[in-house]
């Protein structure tokens, strides 16, 4: 089986490339699907991505983290066999929930409207579990082109079915639904029909009950510990969602919602890719003596510089961006994402790291920390509900969030022998390099009182001249980036 080669840079820049474009159509739809859809329908949506979410993650039972370490791929393609069996037999069991306890789950929700849309969910899990699968296995064989296209192909289905059944008039939350199905649908079977052309071989002759139980008992800490690890980060992710429903309504769901999604779309273009890459890259190098510490040092740093500026710019001027491309009526959905804004980034750089907990076989510190993590965000957003004030919910999950994220980064960081001191330089340097811009739109806003239309201007110019600055001082990353480019313009 042939392996592309690539270097870091190169291989995070064909995953972001294809999240560009898969995003930039989302971005291009969001302003039409926002004036589409009422609140109430994102709110409902979310509520059913969200249960779905929770089970699709722990669908695989985290063996398609351990798809990763085998140094020999027939090991790895009886591990993906594995996955998929799996998926079927979670798939099974969230049917059986569902049949009989479907009407109470809603009504426990406060949402009972949206016991119809739940038999969406198992169809959701099944179709994420597999991608979820197919996705490590071609993070191990290095074909991450494929992976770029089958996100394209996600969100342009996604996008088509939201906007085409809109305008013809269907604004309910099944729509919304079941558009994301779509996405999910076109890219398993894509991922599915490359794998079956390029890697068949492997899963027509090498694949044996004995070697897939073999996987199984080897492997034994993912289900372990990793599956209920997952699982509870999972869910202290989806929580908002859910509680927010139980305590206030649908709509401040859809505004929660809204807003998060918005202001992890940078976060999710980048962070994503990096996440498989490092993970892929980082297995390697902790089979090598000396250069695990290295390359997660240089990852952190990249992560910094990426994602620093744009979270406290969507910080500051989140509610006039939100007036400004989605409407007066989402206003609240802006002020949301100036609360989440400083938790998404620590979010976003603990999300690559945080696979060390598997390679380093660490499993058991990770469900430690994910059980910390659940229970202060139940917490959290309990004691909004019960002050009923849902701005004040989302605050205290923001803050316990960025507290519990930022010990995580420091400590796994730490495992992996990285120096303390030179992550800490690394935040100082990126914050003084932020400050300049996000002072002087500060001043803007605060003080010369600019329009909502002008922050936001003003925010998109300071954006690109901060990521022409960053470009160049990383040599690695500019490099795959100007090929791209000219071969982007010469196309053209």
């Amino acid at each position: 089986m042939t392996k592309p080669s690539s270097s870091f840079s190169g291989n995070v820049l064909k995953l972001v490339s294809g999240s560009v474009l898969a995003q930039g159509l989302g971005v291009l739809a969001a302003p039409i699907v926002a004036r589409l859809y009422a609140p109430e329908a994102f709110g409902i949506a979310s509520i059913i991505i969200s249960i779905s979410g929770i089970l699709g993650v722990v669908s695989c039972l985290r063996y398609e983290l351990a798809i990763m370490l085998p140094e020999t791929d027939e090991e790895a393609a009886n591990l993906l066999v594995l996955c998929l069996c799996f998926v079927v037999a979670t798939t099974a069991l969230s049917v059986l929930v569902l049949f009989f306890c479907g009407k109470y789950i809603a009504q426990t929700i406060n949402a009972p409207e949206m016991n119809k849309y739940l038999w969406f969910v198992p169809i959701s899990v099944f179709f994420s579990g597999i991608s979820l699968a197919l996705s490590y296995w071609n993070s191990r064989t290095k074909h991450f082109g494929r992976l770029s296209i089958a996100r394209i192909t996600t969100s342009a289905a996604t996008q088509m079915s939201k906007l085409g059944t809109g305008v013809a008039g269907y604004v309910s939350a099944g729509v919304l639904i079941m558009s994301g199905i779509a996405g999910q649908v076109v890219s398993t079977t894509l991922l599915g029909w490359l794998l079956w052309k390029n890697d068949g071989h492997l899963f027509k002759g090498d694949i044996t009950k004995k070697r897939m139980i073999e996987g199984f008992k080897r492997h034994k800490n993912f289900p372990l510990f990793g599956t209920w690890s997952a699982l509870l980060n999972s869910a202290s992710r989806q929580l908002p969602p859910l509680l927010l429903a139980f305590y206030f309504s649908p709509e401040i769901v859809g505004f929660y919602a809204l807003g998060r999604n918005v202001l992890s779309l940078p976060m999710t273009l980048v962070g994503g890719a990096v996440s498989q890459v490092f993970f892929q890259k980082a297995s390697e190098a902790n089979r090598q003596a000396g250069k695990l510490p290295q390359i997660v040092e240089d990852v952190f740093k990249r992560l910094c510089s990426l994602g620093l500026f744009p979270v406290l710019l969507l910080t500051l001027i989140g509610k006039d961006l939100f007036v400004v491309v989605f409407g007066e009526r989402w206003a609240e959905a802006g002020v949301y994402m100036q609360i989440l804004g400083i938790w998404i980034f620590f979010v976003f750089i603990s999300s690559p790291i945080s696979t060390l907990f598997s390679i380093l076989e660490k499993q058991r510190c990770g469900l430690v920390f994910n059980i910390g993590l659940f229970s202060s965000r139940v917490l959290s957003l309990c004691v909004g509900g019960w002050l009923g004030d849902a701005r004040f919910a989302v605050i205290l999950f923001s803050s316990t969030g960025t507290i519990a994220y930022s010990i995580l980064v420091f400590w796994i960081m730490s495992c992996a022998k990285v120096r303390m001191l030179q992550v800490l330089k690394v935040f100082g340097k990126n914050i003084v390099m932020a400050a300049p811009a996000i002072i002087m739109i500060a001043v803007c806003k605060l003080i010369f009182d600019f329009t909502p239309f002008w922050v936001l201007t003003a925010g998109i110019i300071c954006g690109i001249f901060y990521s022409v600055i960053i470009i160049e001082q990383d040599k690695e990353l500019k490099k795959p980036i100007m090929i791209w480019a000219r071969n982007l313009f010469g196309r053209c």
